[in-house]
């Protein structure tokens, strides 16, 4: 008998990507959609795409309207998450995309967001290798609140987090330069994200260590066995609608060398179904990659420079968001891990 499901935040691009996600998964069924102001309206006025349900009405996102379901999914705005969940049964299965339990450190949530801190719950990156060499799957099993990763984190934690736990490259001096398309903004009207404004430009914003996602990337990186991190990372808004391209390079540890990089990628990622490594001298594109919750990683040694050169590719709205949760809940409730996902992308 299919899971009861509530999507919470559905008129956003992330609900959206969430919902089509899920009309295509065997074990879920959809029945209940909320939004904020968009409440009341058909969700198809919001989510035109979404013609499988079309019979679906977004109702007020409230803990009484959301109660009562097998599995809740929130693609909420930080600071929202938290005042629904609270409430919550025990016993549901609550998915969060945003970043109200991301963070483990309460001083890291107050520098960076603000407001009341709500606690970590248990986060949503199946991949992430640990210093022991276990990976962030086994704490998902049985899971019941859990916090989806920012998709810049994603993009950098996996581009990093093995080389960092064979001790090949040092946690110090790591510099992150991202392409992001506008989507990961969300779909309030914004001067800065109009279709004017970005196309045939590109432009960085939050530089100097301000965005929110640096926290969370360096909470990763010591879980995989960095005793400290310190990391440059800088967004850098392109006109494409989704995707991540993330640049991320390292120094080299004494002795590490391409080989024994590619055996820590190997070691990591060999039998994971949605982390693929580039045959060597190759590199992947954000276009292949779109609706798929894949992540597609190259990396090479600047001998010259005595770095490591890491590119991953990621749909920011998918392995960066809607597939994560859906990974990570499909892993929670037992079920296959893959169930409802696909490594296909989109093209042309």
């Amino acid at each position: 008998m299919p899971l009861s499901v509530a999507v919470a935040g559905a008129s956003g691009y992330a609900g959206g990507e969430l919902l089509r996600l899920l009309a295509a998964h065997p074990d879920f069924d959809i029945q209940t959609v909320t939004a904020f102001s968009n409440a009341g309206e058909p969700l198809i006025s919001t989510q035109p795409h979404l013609r499988s349900l079309a019979g679906l009405t977004l109702q007020e996102t409230t803990t009484a309207v959301l109660s009562g379901h097998d599995v809740v999914f929130l693609a909420l705005p930080h600071g929202k998450s938290g005042e629904v969940t609270a409430a919550l049964p025990e016993g549901t299965l609550v998915v969060d995309c945003g970043a109200d339990h991301r963070l483990t450190d309460e001083d890291d949530w107050a520098a960076f967001y603000g407001g009341d801190y709500f606690g970590a719950w248990t986060y949503g990156l199946p991949e992430l290798v640990h210093a022991d060499g276990s990976k962030q799957r086994s704490l998902l099993q049985e899971a019941k609140r859990i916090a989806v990763p920012g998709c810049n984190v994603t993009a950098i934690t996996l581009g990093l987090a093995p080389a960092i736990r064979a001790g090949a490259i040092e946690a110090q001096d790591l510099v992150a330069v991202l392409a992001v398309g506008p989507s990961g903004a969300g779909k309030s009207l914004k001067t800065e994200y109009l279709a004017a404004e970005i196309m045939g430009s590109a432009s960085a914003y939050a530089v100097g260590g301000v965005h929110r996602h640096n926290p969370e990337i360096r909470q990763n990186l010591r879980v995989a066995g960095a005793a400290d991190v310190s990391i440059s990372f800088t967004p850098v808004l392109v006109p494409m609608s989704r995707g991540i391209l993330a640049t991320s390079t390292a120094r080299l540890a004494p002795g590490a060398s391409a080989a024994s990089i590619e055996a820590a990628f190997e070691e990591a990622y060999a039998d994971e179904p949605f982390v693929h490594l580039m045959p060597a001298g190759t590199f992947p594109r954000t276009a292949d990659t779109v609706g798929a919750n894949t992540a597609l990683i190259g990396f090479a040694v600047d001998e010259a420079a005595g770095r490591l050169v890491t590119i991953t590719a990621i749909d920011n709205l998918v392995k960066g968001t809607a597939g994560a949760a859906i990974q990570s809940a499909n892993i929670a409730l037992g079920l296959a891990e893959t169930a409802g996902l696909t490594v296909n992308g989109v093209a042309p």
